[in-house]
């Protein structure tokens, strides 16, 4: 696994409209966890919602979805699938209203990753191994960059990754 061009090698690129451009350098990596409709796994739908199809008369659940415009820069399935939507040097659009460590606007100088879970189930042995393998190849290539929660960024709105998410099998010191 590398990076060519903001681009991770074994990864399936799908390029989102939801990006902007990139005027700080990613100091953070913000874990995230999402599934559509909740718990609903091995489905297109959050490909589908960072891409803006997303049918919201599908499920109940998605209504509360019209008209948002999101992305994350990667999506890791539970098979240990790999789906890049945004280039590492363009700013996704995942994590919202946010601050770290008194700075506004995490979404600038963050890269996102979406891990298809939700915050009640535990996540898959391959989601680990390839999230490692992930920030090891982004800071080889940009730098050292700390590993934070969405939780950690938005406390009053989220809480993902969630306590399922098992911090000590990340190969990192967060």
């Amino acid at each position: 696994m590398e990076i060519v061009n903001h681009l991770l090698s074994n990864a399936t690129f799908v390029k989102s409209p939801n990006f902007s451009e990139r005027t700080k350098p990613a100091e953070i990596i913000i874990l995230h966890c999402i599934s559509l409709p909740e718990g609903d796994y091995g489905n297109n739908n959050v490909r589908d919602l960072f891409l803006n199809r997303l049918n919201i008369n599908s499920h109940e659940s998605f209504i509360s979805l019209k008209n948002v415009s999101v992305s994350s820069h990667l999506f890791i399935k539970r098979t240990g699938e790999i789906i890049q939507f945004v280039p590492f040097d363009k700013v996704a659009w995942h994590a919202g209203v946010s601050n770290y460590r008194g700075r506004n606007d995490c979404n600038e100088f963050s890269i996102g990753i979406e891990l298809e879970g939700t915050i009640k189930d535990y996540f898959e042995d391959m989601q680990y191994k390839k999230l490692n393998e992930i920030i090891c190849c982004l800071r080889k290539e940009y730098r050292q960059m700390e590993v934070v929660g969405h939780k950690d960024v938005a406390p009053s709105r989220k809480l993902d990754p969630g306590e399922k998410f098992d911090w000590e099998r990340l190969n990192i010191v967060k």
